[in-house]
């Protein structure tokens, strides 16, 4: 870090050990609700990789006073400037720019003021993917503004796993997750998943999807390595195409399946027609055909659903629909030209 000003040095340092301190305490074993202090601690860790950049670019992150007159007047704190917390940050560094980073970033603020002072361990499971993908931008952002001997990679290593599989824990998690204490919360993550750009949604940067997959060594040197991270180009659509039927098999056997807090087709209707008073029964069913929500009737693998929309009940046999899912045709559909398009789907 030679040649940095002293408060660009200080701030680099409390964001690098804010971040380790948050993967320490998320990677664990025994912690209850590992998310709620993972995000505090990587707020912490971004306001100061925020600060340290507005610094090295001559740029004070700090209110200014409204009215103050004649030249710039800051805002105080016992003496102190007041500095931008987060949200300011990332206002002020992204702009008008609206990447996945940022809307990543904006989700996990907007999350760690729902639960900081919260207890609902069964979180985790469901937020794994943007807790990933938060650590990985800072990581990014940490070595495009000063470069790859910052970089905090050798300092984390991938968290091991008691089993190949968990199904039962897994189930369990997802039926606290869908208890009433947590309803308001998890009401919140579907409508902010359900309100993103497919293209966002799907990004890495917003949300990272991991699959451990065990690695069979073909050549000699093949062995060397027992995770090996496999790059791909998103703007490649063959490459994207194959990657997504890899995912869309390995999703068959980790769909979750529970019926807690979900809807009928029934009342999704009737919820929706307040509204919109032509959607029917035959609109809500153009509606998961077009977009792709659950597989159709009599499929082998009828689990295989868009969880945020949809989930299958194997007891009943049945579909049910979430929250998310009515906000998401609200929003759709109110679009008189979206509407036609999903009445006039047809089967390719």
């Amino acid at each position: 870090m030679a040649g940095l000003p002293r408060i660009v040095k200080d701030q680099l340092e409390q964001a690098k050990g804010a971040c380790l301190a948050a993967v320490e305490t998320y990677n664990r074993p025994g912690v209850a609700f590992r998310t709620r202090t993972f995000t505090v601690l990587m707020a912490i860790a971004w306001t100061s990789l925020f600060h340290a950049i507005f610094y090295r670019r001559a740029r004070k992150p700090w209110y200014v006073r409204s009215g103050a007159g004649r030249g710039i007047r800051y805002e105080k704190v016992d003496g102190e400037p007041k500095h931008w917390e987060l949200s300011e940050c990332t206002r002020q560094f992204y702009g008008g720019h609206n990447p996945p980073q940022r809307k990543n970033l904006e989700f996990m603020v907007l999350l760690r003021n729902k639960i900081e002072h919260r207890h609902h361990p069964e979180l985790d499971l469901a937020l794994y993917g943007e807790c990933q993908a938060w650590l990985m931008n800072f990581e990014e952002l940490l070595v495009a503004e000063f470069g790859a001997a910052q970089a905090l990679a050798g300092h984390l290593d991938l968290a091991l796993q008691f089993s190949a599989f968990r199904p039962e824990g897994q189930q369990e998690a997802i039926r606290r997750l869908n208890s009433s204490a947590a309803k308001d919360l998890l009401s919140f993550i579907q409508s902010y998943r359900a309100g993103l750009p497919a293209d966002v949604l799907e990004s890495s940067s917003y949300s990272v999807r991991v699959f451990l997959l065990p690695k069979l060594a073909v050549r000699d040197n093949a062995a060397d390595l027992a995770v090996e991270f496999v790059p791909y180009d998103p703007t490649n659509p063959e490459e994207m195409k194959r990657l997504k039927r890899v995912t869309a098999m390995i999703k068959e056997k980790l769909t979750p399946v529970a019926s807690a807090g979900l809807m009928r087709p029934s009342e999704v209707v009737a919820r929706i027609q307040e509204h919109l008073p032509d959607f029917s029964i035959h609109t809500h069913t153009q509606a998961w055909r077009t977009y792709n929500v659950r597989p159709p009737t009599g499929a082998n693998s009828p689990a295989s659903t868009r969880p945020e929309f949809c989930i299958y009940d194997e007891l009943a046999q049945g579909y049910g629909y979430t929250e998310a899912w009515v906000k998401f045709l609200l929003r759709k559909l109110s679009d008189t030209a979206e509407f036609d398009r999903v009445m006039s789907w047809k089967p390719s």
